[in-house]
């Protein structure tokens, strides 16, 4: 595979995140196609914790299983991450105690894989520097390694730590030391291939870029009570909030926070929040009260490991079940899946959109993988999607409402929506079951058709969804995958891979998954035959929902449920298995 892989690896609170950023921006500088992400426990401090950043000249979307390179902070990043070096790979650590790590240096040996030690905290604290800064020293060796000339490295460094000049001098000498080695007689080099120009792309993660799409879409209030993997979200709504103007806000708990959110859009404020599956649950009543009163309400559901705390900062593709079926009650919603970061500025302006244009609920799901993993993309396109409202907003039909076309009964189910206080006419905004002007009724005509009304929605909200598209060749490939979410990623990657081996890999891709579109993927199991769904979850979720929607049976599934993301490798692995 044309791509090279680092891991940076140690306990948390070792400045991984910081290291990793700063690998990743400095080979994004000199144009690599970039893809990281990081793994960490639900800890504060300490568990083993890596940073890992895949980069090629060619356009990757996933990481990979092994790594090429691992640098090692400490003896328990050494010893948990030895197994995930490729055989022939380089380990660079700086642990002194060679006495207590025997057994790793002969399985080392045995997978030919090659250990360089640098004293990193004795050279940081001969230059002036603290403990923490060991790991800008292996940072330096790492660069010696790569066979990069420094003078990147220390430009990025010396953006991160602008604003603490004496940080950053003892920082760019730890840099030079670890990149002198004069310890170690022979640094192994690798050979590289080299972008032959910058790329005119962005680094970023999907949660930065969702938060990006809210804003660019006219999102003027956040709420949210923080829950990885949405967290980052509300850090970066804060962040930009005085650029804005936008009102954001810590609520003491998620039955507030939707609460927040739904009172703000009812008023006509555009309001977003965001939550991970135990927070949603809380939130459930209040989706079946804005289904209810049809007021459009925007929930970014970010999904990890469960039931209950469940896997905190681990990744999964298992709440498609829970946005489709949750909350009491019969009534239409919207379901969307963003795949990476231009999916997600994207699907958050459609999912406004579409909340306000059919006045009801839209859960937008992304996954802890997507959420945190930086990706290189193209810059957004800040003028493919105009804003829809929905609302009456003209003066004269202003004045004309009646009551009772808040809740009119429509052959499509949408009826007039207008703000309260813009018109003389009022209505209720009622929990109970109600009549057109919002008025309580329990005859069992009005129920019946208000029920009946409400659900014609689905039927134009489906006919308003794109199609799921076919990546890869249209037909008769050797293998074909279905699937949605960060699935796209890797399939993307295995795709091009396959076609270097001589087998034709093509994948359906579902970004709008509730109401069911269903012509596509009868079409393309049609024309295609060794059928495969793809999917992180134990059950197959998305299998199970078109098999109930259609004729079409799965047996053919590839499933996991570890908390890990599909990686290049295992999904190329099972292509050659079932291709045989």
């Amino acid at each position: 595979m044309n791509r090279t892989t680092v891991k940076v690896v140690g306990e948390s609170g070792m400045g991984l995140a910081s290291v990793g950023l700063i690998i990743a921006k400095s080979l994004k500088r000199m144009g690599y196609s970039i893809h990281s992400d990081r793994e960490y426990p639900s800890l504060i401090k300490g568990g083993h914790s890596s940073v890992q950043i895949d980069f090629s000249t060619l356009p990757i979307h996933c990481l990979s299983e092994q790594a090429d390179i691992v640098v090692a902070l400490d003896r328990a990043g050494l010893e948990e991450y030895l197994g995930s070096v490729k055989k022939g790979g380089i380990i660079i650590h700086g642990y002194e105690r060679h006495q207590l790590i025997k057994d790793l240096e002969k399985q080392a040996k045995s997978r030919h894989i090659t250990l360089l030690y640098l004293p990193g905290r004795e050279i940081a604290s001969s230059v002036g520097g603290s403990v923490l800064m060991t790991n800008m020293v292996l940072l330096g060796l790492l660069w010696k390694v790569l066979n990069i000339k420094l003078k990147g490295l220390e430009d990025e460094v010396r953006e991160k730590f602008k604003s603490k000049p004496q940080i950053l001098e003892i920082n760019l000498k730890c840099l030079s030391a670890g990149y002198a080695a004069e310890s170690i007689k022979k640094v192994p080099q690798y050979s590289l291939p080299h972008p032959k120009r910058a790329r005119k792309k962005i680094l970023i993660d999907g949660n930065a870029a969702l938060a990006l799409g809210a804003i660019h879409c006219g999102v003027r209030a956040y709420y949210a009570y923080p829950m990885s993997p949405s967290s980052s979200i509300l850090t970066h709504m804060a962040n930009w909030s005085h650029q804005t103007g936008m009102l954001v806000k810590q609520g003491e708990d998620e039955i507030t926070v939707v609460q927040l959110a739904m009172g703000s859009m009812f008023m006509g404020t555009r309001a977003l929040c965001a939550t991970s599956g135990g927070g949603y649950d809380l939130m459930t009543e209040s989706v079946s009260l804005a289904g209810m009163i049809e007021c459009p309400l925007v929930v970014i559901l970010a999904q990890r490991p469960g039931p209950a705390t469940g896997l905190p900062t681990w990744t999964a593709q298992a709440d498609l079940n829970l946005a489709i079926y949750s909350s009491h009650g019969e009534f239409p919603r919207a379901v969307l899946a963003v795949s990476d970061p231009t999916s997600a500025f994207e699907l958050i302006q459609h999912a406004f959109n579409i909340a306000e244009r059919f006045q009801t609920p839209v859960l937008v799901l992304t996954e802890k993988v997507i959420a945190e993993s930086l990706a290189l993309v193209d810059p957004f396109d800040q003028k493919k999607i105009p804003i829809e409202r929905g609302l009456v907003t003209d003066k004269a039909e202003l004045k004309k409402l009646k009551s009772s076309d808040r809740y009119a009964i429509t052959k499509t189910g949408v009826s007039k929506r207008w703000l309260p206080g813009s018109s003389p006419a009022f209505y209720f905004a009622n929990g109970d079951e109600h009549w057109e002007d919002g008025t309580l009724t329990e005859e069992a005509k009005d129920c019946e058709a208000m029920i009946a009304k409400r659900l014609r929605k689905l039927v134009l909200i489906e006919k308003s969804f794109p199609e799921p598209k076919v990546y890869g060749s249209k037909t008769g490939a050797d293998i074909s995958f279905i699937g949605w979410g960060s699935s796209k990623g890797v399939m993307l990657d295995v795709i091009e891979e396959a076609r270097q081996k001589g087998i034709t890999v093509n994948y359906l891709h579902y970004e709008y998954l509730w109401p069911l579109k269903t012509k596509a993927v009868i079409e393309f199991c049609r024309k295609n035959k060794n059928i495969h769904l793809i999917e992180g979850n134990h059950d197959g979720q998305l299998s199970n929902l078109i098999e109930g929607k259609t004729d079409l049976k799965f047996k053919k599934r590839f499933l996991k449920w570890d908390g890990r993301p599909f990686f290049v490798e295992e999904v190329l692995e099972y292509v050659r298995k079932h291709t045989q």
